[in-house]
């Protein structure tokens, strides 16, 4: 689906959602819409689609950028310099010249997750209605097209070069940003090589001991690896706004029987849910196999976290594989497959793998040895 498919669609739901117009906030879903993506929103962007016409509201720093990316028809720039224009500008002004183009008391769509609640006020205050239309553009966004699973694809192939650089370097004495450091240079080298003026995203920590191994999302540090050591070697791998991601266990020196279960049952858990994830079976259905496999090695209250989640243009994004979400997955939806358990004085345990669901299972986007004996060094 390109970007003229894409506001069909919405359109679509905006009629029969009997919506005006729509604003949108989430840089993420202005990405999807537009193909436009900011290093920083500190100043505010947004995009507006009516029946009519498309625009984006951009500061001046991103002028050129946006009148360069965003498949948009019009870009409204306002200033935060003295310019040759006598009059002031400000986006709320320019939200408000759009929206007078409408009819009185109609209703706005905007994703009432990220609009600032001084804006909401302000476009109430303008005498329209305002229904949400975010949860709308994330269900857009989980069937992936051709376009976009190609350059998962690719995303994949890159994060599989930089996690094997990486976990080639563990040793005794090499710190965790070494560890990201070896694996962020090969990524780099690759692709400049491979991808002229492509653009990358790039997230990764390698927490490692008994105490930073149990917590799930920290900044990698300058700890020393020592023998011993659990640690949780986490990636992903943006190419040009598409994301996937691959994470492995190792374990520096004789792992303690306690860990070699608690590897194994992370493994296993994983794998059970590789092999059951399909179209037609439930998103709570898939974490409920997985954390099957921690209730039956008694580990289940370590078990802090869902399953998995989406991937695409987000980090971590709709539909997400968990207890409650009951929701049924489809052919063309990309989740990381990651069940963990975090055990104190023990070590954190988590491996996870980019899939994409298939007519009758899923396929495997990343690729790297699981087995304990492959993940100890």
């Amino acid at each position: 689906m390109n970007i003229t498919e894409r506001i069909e669609k919405l359109r679509r739901c905006m009629k029969k959602k009997g919506m005006s117009a729509i604003l949108v906030f989430n840089p993420d879903h202005q990405f999807y819409l537009t193909g436009f993506k900011a290093l920083i929103y500190s100043r505010p962007i947004i995009y507006y689609m009516d029946f009519e016409q498309t625009a984006m509201i951009v500061p001046a720093l991103e002028e050129t950028h946006a009148k360069e990316k965003a498949n948009v028809e019009q870009v409204f720039v306002y200033y935060e310099h003295p310019t040759v224009q006598t009059l002031e500008t400000n986006p709320a002004e320019m939200m408000k010249e759009l929206l007078a183009k409408l009819p009185e008391n109609v209703s706005i769509g905007s994703d009432l997750s990220f609009i600032p609640g001084a804006t909401l006020q302000f476009i109430q205050q303008l005498g329209f209605t305002v229904k949400d239309i975010g949860q709308d553009i994330y269900e857009m966004r989980y069937i992936k097209d051709s376009d976009e699973m190609d350059l998962l694809e690719k995303a994949g192939h890159l994060v599989n070069l930089a996690v094997s650089k990486s976990l080639s370097v563990i040793r005794e004495g090499i710190t965790e940003m070494e560890i990201d450091a070896a694996g962020n240079a090969a990524l780099f080298e690759a692709t400049a090589t491979k991808y002229p003026d492509a653009t990358i995203d790039i997230t990764f920590m390698s927490p490692s001991g008994m105490e930073r191994s149990i917590m799930p999302h920290v900044f990698s540090n300058t700890r020393k690896i020592q023998s011993g050591d659990v640690i949780i070697h986490t990636r992903q791998v943006g190419l040009n706004g598409y994301r996937a991601e691959l994470e492995r266990t190792v374990i520096v020196g004789r792992p303690t029987d306690i860990q070699k279960k608690a590897f194994k049952s992370a493994i296993e858990a994983q794998q059970r849910a590789l092999e059951f994830i399909k179209p037609g079976v439930k998103l709570s259905d898939v974490d409920k196999v997985a954390r099957a496999v921690f209730e039956r090695e008694g580990f289940e209250r370590y078990a802090i976290h869902r399953t998995g989640h989406g991937l695409g243009v987000s980090a971590h994004e709709e539909p997400f594989l968990r207890y409650d979400h009951h929701d049924i997955v489809q052919e063309g939806m990309v989740f990381s497959i990651e069940p963990g358990i975090y055990i104190p004085g023990v070590g954190g345990f988590r491996h996870s793998d980019t899939v994409l669901i298939t007519a009758d299972g899923c396929r495997l986007l990343t690729e790297y040895p699981r087995s304990l004996n492959s993940l100890l060094l």
